[in-house]
């Protein structure tokens, strides 16, 4: 990953270096009004927004005569709003909208919202006509510091959190930052779950200034939120260049998920936000970590410590532990049929493996439902 220059002061871009299959990823206030950032990358002057019922009535207008005063034909399509709604079904309603307003191979889909809306939007896209492009433009912050970069697209089953989809890669990132400003505040610290990864996988100095910055971040102080946006885009790049297909080092990514995606599936898709089980499930890994002797019971409470700060559950909800480990074991992670954990073998410094002790295991998932 390679920094680019600044385009103006408001604005940073980088880049997700793919060879001839890289693209930019644009961060700064305003862009929804920037049709000269998204009109390089349209095969033709055509393109179907997919929002839904709460981003769409905020900023689907807003985009849309962006484009058509570039001369852009838009077409939008306006889903329903939620994790429950990351389905077939709703799969569905894309390409009914697709063929019915014939839609071609280079028609460009833009998914404005986020991340159920960008995962949705991204599999339509390599699935309809076997691939056509789209753009992401994310507007919460869990999307535009995670799940917009990267190219990972699907909907869930309900026997497993994002079991069926695609590695799909967008041809633009546009993530305006004025958009978090309608943003509820369970939606940015959910959003913050996604950040504070980063720095526990990789970047202990980041985890260190989001330790003396986290309020400012809870705040939206602009500035601390544009700085941890980029620098969470530039972690993801960077492990998305080196591992595209997640067949090592970007299966990091996952510190927490794989405990939060049973969260989530347990609970029923929507009643725990995505961050939010994400930050319980850290909790855990940090916690099976320590079982293990890899790190101190300080560092579990440092974790700890820092997602409540960002106001997020930090005790995971008593699912059981057999409950636990039937949805874990619907994992991707999941090699020769054994469950693996992302673990912390120190902060910022993340590994993955299957080989963790049982009991270790099952004593972290007791205390976690006997503390629910």
């Amino acid at each position: 990953m390679r920094s680019l220059l600044r385009t103006d002061l408001a604005m940073q871009t980088l880049s997700v270096d793919l060879g001839d299959r890289a693209y930019p990823i644009h961060i700064g206030p305003g862009l929804l009004g920037r049709s000269d950032l998204v009109l390089p990358f349209l095969k033709q002057k055509r393109a179907v927004i997919v929002s839904n019922t709460t981003v769409g009535p905020l900023y689907l207008a807003r985009l849309t005569r962006t484009l058509a005063s570039a001369g852009v034909q838009v077409e939008p399509v306006v889903l329903p709003d939620g994790e429950s709604y990351k389905n077939w079904k709703t799969l569905n309603l894309i390409f009914d909208a697709l063929l019915t307003q014939r839609a071609e191979r280079k028609t460009t889909l833009i998914a404005l919202g986020g991340g159920v809306i960008g995962d949705l939007t991204g599999f339509a896209a390599a699935c309809y006509q076997r691939g056509m492009p789209f753009i992401q433009v994310p507007t919460t912050l869990l999307a535009q510091v995670d799940s917009s970069v990267g190219g990972k697209t699907g909907i869930n089953h309900p026997l497993g959190k994002n079991m069926i989809g695609a590695f799909y890669q967008p041809q633009l990132v546009l993530a305006d930052t004025d958009t978090l400003s309608t943003l509820p505040d369970r939606e940015l610290s959910a959003g913050l779950a996604e950040v504070i990864k980063y720095g526990l996988i990789r970047d202990l100095p980041f985890l260190e200034w989001l330790e003396a910055n986290m309020e400012k971040l809870v705040a939206r102080d602009p500035e601390a939120l544009a700085y941890a946006i980029t620098r969470s885009c530039q972690n993801k790049a960077e492990v998305v260049a080196a591992d595209e297909r997640e067949s090592g080092q970007r299966a990091l990514l996952n510190l927490g998920h794989t405990f939060g995606h049973a969260i989530e599936a347990g609970m029923g898709y929507g009643v725990w936000l995505h961050g939010e089980g994400v930050s319980a499930g850290t909790v855990l890994a940090a916690e099976l970590s320590r079982r293990m002797g890899l790190i101190a019971p300080a560092d579990v409470d440092r974790v700890a410590a820092l997602f409540h700060r960002a106001g997020l559950p930090v005790v995971a909800p008593a699912l059981g532990y057999d409950a636990y480990m039937n949805f874990m074991g619907v994992d991707k992670k999941v090699e020769a049929g054994r469950i693996r954990f992302v673990l912390l073998r120190k902060l910022g410094e993340a590994f993955i493996s299957g080989n963790y002790d049982p009991e270790a295991l099952r004593a972290t998932l007791s205390e976690a439902v006997s503390a629910s």
